[in-house]
């Protein structure tokens, strides 16, 4: 079975791309190839995750001046599946092409081409207010929410989800990142101690408790189990 998932911030800031790529190490540690795209035109994060220069990119792709196999950027984890990641690194001119409604129906329909042959596929997307944005969780099956646990993450979770309904969608789950204890709402997400992208996916060799409740996010999310060990024991497999 193959699932898009937009992995949507509730605000700026509050961990989504760093967050989205941990979901998808602890997927491919589990065997299941993933993709992550990247919809956060304006700040560009997923890039920092790759250890190469970035030149085909997610705006060139959906200009149609480059091929969907140009821009996945493996990374090389030595994992039991694949997660390569499609990055945006682009000037503003490509950038104010990029968010067009034609531009955005491309998008959906890379998404759906990429769905061909992974098992996942991520969109890393900034809070609904961009085109692109919008054909993320129009093209997906299912879509998380990511605010942090906060009184402006409360706030942010509230207007997001009007943006939502406002076309036509609702959030499957709610990841409450950073937690700290302060709102009851969500599936709590410790801060991991590794901060830098550079140092990241810490999922790929799990340790503490911010792994397994990734882990425990996904199986909530796909009404599944994960064939992971961690120090509380196993999970079951994630069904294709």
């Amino acid at each position: 079975m193959t699932r898009i998932v937009a992995v949507v911030g509730a605000a700026g800031g509050v961990g989504t791309t760093r967050l989205t790529v941990e979901c998808g190490a602890t997927l491919a540690r589990a065997g299941h190839d993933v993709t992550i795209f990247d919809a956060a035109f304006a700040t560009q994060g997923l890039r920092s995750y790759v250890d190469e220069p970035v030149d085909a990119d997610v705006t060139r792709l959906v200009a149609g001046e480059v091929s969907l196999g140009s821009v996945l950027y493996d990374l090389s984890l030595e994992l039991p599946g694949r997660l390569t990641l499609v990055p945006v690194r682009a000037p503003f001119e490509r950038l104010a092409r990029a968010q067009t409604p034609p531009a955005a129906k491309r998008f959906e329909d890379e998404l759906a081409a990429a769905s061909l042959s992974n098992n996942v596929v991520f969109v890393d997307t900034p809070p609904i207010a961009s085109n692109q944005a919008v054909a993320a969780v129009d093209a997906a099956d299912q879509t998380v929410l990511v605010t942090e646990d906060t009184p402006r993450g409360n706030d942010a979770l509230a207007l997001a989800r009007g943006r939502l309904a406002d076309i036509g969608v609702s959030e499957d789950v709610v990841f409450r990142n950073r937690d700290t204890g302060l709102l009851s709402e969500g599936i709590p997400i410790p801060e991991s101690e590794v901060t830098a992208a550079a140092d990241a996916p810490v999922c790929v060799a799990p340790d503490g408790t911010f792994a397994p409740a990734v882990a425990d996010g996904l199986e909530t999310l796909f009404d599944t189990s994960l064939d992971l060990e961690f120090s509380s024991g196993s999970r079951g497999i994630l069904g294709r």
